[in-house]
């Protein structure tokens, strides 16, 4: 998901804002247990000894930490020279892969797939060039052009042999005014991502409800093609009859063993502040019915910078799991090990 918004001050954020999510999470919760959960929860080493340790593993290599949804775009010298933004959609936010790579090295993120924005729409030159120059630490996903010509299924095909891209995104709201994602463009880019192994993300940004009958369609005709649903589907915690039963909707797709979950950008998906409690709930139920091995974290950055800051993100996780009571085997498996096994031979160093 990206801006629409003109580019009134593309480099507003230059930092990662850790102090920022610091002060937000002391504000929220006592401090001696935020203290603790931060010494014990908040570094990749104490994660994965914790998991290592629940499943006796002991003394294995230390486990990654891959965040399964971000964005790059051009910085405004770049897009100036070599990597232009789609007309009305210039960022507001900072959003280069240097400025990625510092929030991700705080952090303690291992890796990451990059989703192509919006901002720069078909043209995946930028983001193209990252992948090359970082091969052992991103992989990508494209974006389908859902076009009337078909063009766009060259194009996939293009990127995903040519180029090295692993997924697609679909965006429904990119597909011809009045026409759904099994047209017979889209079921042809659907199926065309299957047999080139690439799972299709998909970004429900209006709701579960509105396209439930497409998903179902194309999930039960094209087996072979796995899916990825982005931003838990865009469900929050449910408060009333009809978010409960779209909720129940989306739970019921994991009947198809080829879904899996982006337990992605909590901002969106919460009706609280930070650190996001609520999504705990959310969580647990999705975990009753996908099992951590089918659900994925992921922060949406960098919209996500000025919410809770990119670290602020994945500390956030510690504390939803922990109110959630989960396992640190599952802890194990959201932090990077479900991403890991879906898009084998990535984030391995030469």
């Amino acid at each position: 998901m990206a801006s629409s918004s003109a580019a009134a001050a593309p480099y507003r954020f230059l930092s990662p804002l850790a102090t920022t999510s610091r002060t937000l999470l002391s504000s929220i919760l006592p401090t001696p247990a935020t203290t603790r959960r931060r010494l014990l929860l908040s570094s990749t080493p104490a994660i994965c000894a914790a998991a290592m340790a629940a499943s006796g593993k002991a003394g294995s290599a230390p486990c990654k930490v891959v965040d399964s949804h971000l964005h790059v775009w051009a910085s405004p010298l770049q897009a100036a020279e070599n990597y232009p933004f789609f007309p009305g959609q210039e960022p507001t936010l900072r959003g280069d892969v240097d400025f990625l790579l510092e929030c991700m090295d705080e952090a303690r993120v291992d890796g990451a797939l990059i989703v192509q924005p919006i901002n720069h729409m078909f043209d995946h030159s930028l983001v193209t060039s990252v992948l090359k120059k970082y091969p052992s630490k991103f992989i990508g996903c494209c974006l389908a052009n859902p076009a009337d010509d078909g063009s766009g299924i060259k194009q996939l095909e293009h990127l995903i042999v040519q180029e090295k891209y692993r997924a697609v995104r679909f965006n429904p709201n990119l597909w011809p005014s009045g026409q759904k994602m099994t047209n017979e463009v889209g079921r042809s880019l659907f199926a065309k991502a299957g047999e080139l192994g690439a799972p299709v993300g998909i970004m429900v940004m209006k709701g579960i409800s509105s396209y439930i009958q497409e998903i179902e369609e194309l999930c039960t005709d094209y087996p072979a093609t796995t899916v990825i649903f982005d931003h838990m589907a865009f469900c929050k915690p449910p408060t009333n009859d009809d978010e409960e039963k779209a909720f129940s909707s989306f739970l019921n797709l994991s009947r198809f063993p080829q879904v899996y979950v982006k337990y992605s950008a909590l901002f969106r998906i919460t009706r609280e502040a930070y650190p996001y409690e609520d999504t705990s709930q959310l969580l647990s139920r999705v975990i009753s019915s996908y099992g951590a091995n089918r659900i994925m974290w992921g922060s949406d950055f960098p919209y996500v910078v000025p919410e809770c800051g990119y670290k602020g993100a994945k500390e956030a996780i510690s504390h939803v799991a922990g109110k959630a009571a989960l396992s640190s085997s599952d802890l194990e498996w959201i932090l990077g090990k479900t991403v890991s096994q879906l898009f084998q031979g990535a984030w391995v160093t030469p």
